[in-house]
């Protein structure tokens, strides 16, 4: 294994929202490579089920659950049932979301209201469930996922950024409500990582205009970000919270 250990985060109980495949696997991975115990939901079962094969082999090793977190009901019943087998929850990693493109001429109020229900609702809805089991251990942290995009203002995904940029206000005041019981919530914001959905989007002409935009070269990873949310969630980050950290080359 390379990079850092974090010793604090050997045993802790971590979940991760859309952890099977893109930065969500990267965190699931990198959680688990440090010895917690990390189980991770996602709608993508055959992403998923691959990761969790691939990693059959740590102790412990991360566990799937499948989990449409547009369905508050369920997802608190996913993580009432976790708490339930394991325990308080130690770190939630809020990654899940989806950036599909848009112009403002194409939004109908059903696609605002489910635009919202997948990029920002379940955020504050799954730390509403982990808050108090964090608050009567006195510890916990949670990981929201921002997004570069609406600091630099990018075409074609205003319900995206509008949800993004709620994250990190949303960060900020729980930071404020649970910081006295010792919980702390913070939020990365990671720039534009090589992901196979990320591709999708990007030409070869696009890919060098991203690295040509920012003051590093090469392409950020999903491991990039997770290192990031590593120590953030380790003992070593202990007074940092309420605030939002960039990993994003320089990106402007």
């Amino acid at each position: 294994m390379s990079g850092a250990i974090y010793p604090s985060l050997k045993g802790r109980l971590v979940v991760v929202t859309g952890g099977g495949s893109g930065i969500g696997a990267g965190f699931t991975e990198a959680f688990a490579r440090q010895g917690a115990r990390v189980v991770f939901f996602d709608i993508a079962e055959a992403d998923s089920k691959a990761l969790e094969a691939s990693l059959a082999e740590l102790s412990p090793a991360p566990t799937f659950r499948p989990c449409d977190l547009t369905d508050i009901v369920a997802l608190q019943g996913r993580l009432a049932d976790i708490v339930a087998e394991h325990g308080p929850i130690d770190v939630l990693i809020n990654n899940a979301a989806n950036d599909d493109r848009h112009t403002l001429a194409e939004v109908t109020p059903d696609y605002w209201d489910d635009r919202i229900n997948v990029n920002l609702r379940h955020l504050y809805f799954a730390a509403q469930s982990v808050a108090p089991g964090m608050r009567e251990q006195g510890r916990g942290v949670i990981i929201n996922l921002g997004s570069i995009s609406w600091h630099l203002g990018l075409p074609d995904l205003s319900l995206y950024e509008t949800a993004k940029a709620g994250i990190e206000g949303m960060t900020r005041a729980l930071a404020r409500e649970l910081g006295g019981d010792g919980v702390r919530v913070v939020c990365i914001v990671p720039g534009n990582v090589q992901t196979p959905r990320q591709m999708k989007w990007y030409t070869p002409e696009g890919e060098a205009e991203i690295v040509a935009a920012q003051c590093l070269p090469g392409r950020l990873q999903p491991n990039d970000v997770a290192a990031l949310g590593l120590f953030l969630a380790s003992d070593d980050a202990r007074l940092i919270t309420g605030h939002e950290y960039f990993v994003d080359a320089g990106w402007r």
